[in-house]
This record gives C-alpha cells, sequence and structure tokens, in this order.
C-alpha cells in the first residue's frame, strides 16, 4: 500500500464513516503528509505497513525542535489516529505510535472579552455603511449565540425560527442543534435583513445564506476574522481576539451568571461536556478577582 492510496482511504473514512467536517478531515491529512514529506525528504522508505517505531520517533524528534509542544501532541495523535484506521481494516496488527508519548502541556485557556470590550467593539462600527449593519449583526450573533465561524457563514434564513427564539445550527460533522436566540440578537438580524440584504443583487446559490458580502455571495471564514481584527484595532482591545473569542466569552459570562454547565455544553454543540468544563477553570479565575476585589481582608 502506498502513502497517496492510505490517506485517500483514509480521507474517504473520515468523511463517511467518522462524519467529520471537510476542515477536519484537511487537518488530518496535512499530519501525514508532513510525515510523508519527512520520509522523502530523508530518503526513507516506508509504506504505511512497514514504517517502524523508531522511524516515527525520529521523526517527532525532528519536529519536537520545530513546533510548540501543542501542535507536536496534535500532530501525534492525528497520526495515531491513522495508524488505528489502518488497524481497523486490518492492513496492520500494531500501532507504531502506541508507546510514543505526547509531551505534556497545560491546559490552554481560551481568551474572552469583558461585555463592556464587545460594546467597545460593536461601538467602533461604522453604521453610515451598508456592511455596517450586517457587521453589527454578525457580531451580536457569535456573542449572542456562541457560535462557531464556520456555522456562521452557513446561516441559513430557513434556520431561522424567531416566534420560537431559536435558530437551528449545523455544527461539526453535520450535526444540528437548536440554539436560543434574543431579542436584541434577533433585532439586529431583522434591520440587517430588511434594510441591507434585501436591497442585494443576490447570487442564485446564496438565496438562503443569511450573511452575504457586497457582491451578493456567503462570506468566507477569512471575512468574518478581517472584520474582527479590524474591529479590535479601532476599538483600542490590545488582546488577540478572533470571532471565536465571542464563542468563549458568551459560555464564560453565562456561566458567571450562575449557567448551567450541561445547558452551556448543548448550546455550544460539545459533544462531551469534558470539553465545556475548561470554562469551570476561567470561571474559577473570576472568583479569585471577586474576592480580591470584595473581600475585607484581602
Amino acid at each position: 500500500m502506498k502513502w497517496q492510496q492510505a490517506l485517500t482511504d483514509y480521507k474517504s473514512y473520515l468523511r463517511i464513516e467518522r462524519g467529520l467536517s471537510e476542515n477536519s478531515v484537511v487537518n488530518y491529512a496535512l499530519d501525514i503528509k508532513k510525515l510523508v514529506r519527512w520520509l522523502e525528504e530523508n530518503e526513507i522508505t516506508a509504506s504505511p505497513i512497514s514504517i517502524s517505531e523508531e522511524t516515527l520517533q525520529q521523526f517527532i524528534y525532528t519536529i519536537a525542535k520545530e513546533v510548540n509542544p501543542r501542535s507536536q501532541s496534535r500532530i501525534i495523535s492525528g497520526l495515531r489516529g491513522f495508524f488505528n484506521y489502518l488497524i481497523f481494516e486490518e492492513y496492520r496488527k500494531t500501532n507504531p505510535l502506541e508507546l510514543i508519548e505526547s509531551p505534556k502541556i497545560g491546559r490552554k485557556l481560551p481568551d474572552t472579552l469583558s461585555t463592556s470590550e464587545i460594546d467597545a467593539l460593536i461601538s467602533a462600527i461604522d453604521l453610515s455603511k451598508p456592511q455596517g449593519e450586517r457587521n453589527r449583526a454578525i457580531l451580536e450573533t457569535l456573542y449572542g449565540c456562541g457560535l462557531r465561524v464556520s456555522e456562521l457563514i452557513h446561516l441559513h434564513i430557513s434556520d431561522l425560527f424567531f416566534d420560537e427564539g431559536f435558530i437551528k445550527v449545523t455544527g461539526k460533522g453535520d450535526k444540528q442543534r437548536f440554539v436560543p436566540i434574543g431579542p436584541t440578537t434577533i433585532k439586529y438580524i431583522e434591520l440587517y435583513r430588511n434594510e441591507v440584504r434585501l436591497h442585494l443583487t443576490i447570487h442564485p446559490m446564496a438565496k438562503d445564506t443569511l450573511f452575504l458580502n457586497r457582491r451578493g455571495k456567503p462570506l468566507t471564514r477569512a471575512m468574518i476574522f478581517t472584520i474582527v481584527k479590524q474591529l479590535g484595532e479601532l476599538a483600542g482591545i490590545h488582546k488577540t481576539i478572533s470571532p471565536h473569542t465571542f464563542r468563549h466569552s458568551f459560555a464564560t459570562h453565562l456561566l458567571e451568571n450562575g449557567a448551567d454547565l450541561r445547558a452551556i455544553q448543548q448550546m455550544l454543540g460539545h459533544e462531551s461536556i469534558t470539553t465545556t468544563e475548561v470554562y469551570t477553570h476561567i470561571d474559577k479565575r473570576h472568583l479569585t478577582d471577586v474576592m480580591n476585589t470584595f473581600h475585607p481582608r484581602k
């Protein structure tokens, strides 16, 4: 079996059997391509079936000099999954990464914005331009519903159930969930739809897509990142922020105000409560700040 064939088969498995999104499939494939490129550069002849633990240890030793421990751990995890797939398909009997340990990494707490910082970002939007109403609706939706950027750009008008107070969100692996939407977010989406989107010449393939560019086509992930970055600069916010920062802020502020962790898990679309529990660490940090600010023996 050659690497290219193994990679093609593995990508099909990830899409069909695992139901992963195209972004996830691409990322898994990149880890394998890194290994194949390293084998070629070092003139090492080893197929997916014959490659040994020693060879993989050499590869991991090399990448350890080039990437941080978190990236190194992700690559090891991706390759381990690939070789588990080969075992599942009975191409191999053992996983050559089974005894190779990932580097120890601390749990990285996500950056968040305060409510005043979010207000400053929204206030920095130039509402005199048509895209201003759109950008305000985008930020309100990211923060008001805790969406991933991929979920935002694929949000459809037919997914809006405003009378019921919900939107239908298509998340990772095309899994759908209903997320509550508040009156403020509804108001700004309706303003955008009725005052801006209504006057666009919309591309036939984007008739049902909610957020569009000036040419009537769906927005890209890169465009949402650019919008957020530019507004951060205008608002004078010196944190490194991205669309995902609004999702983290959504979850953190809910938890700080007493929301149930299980409810937050459902709204975020996390498969495991463990993923959501990272926000309890942020909440503890918040409680420490409260103690230091208000306790008489601080």
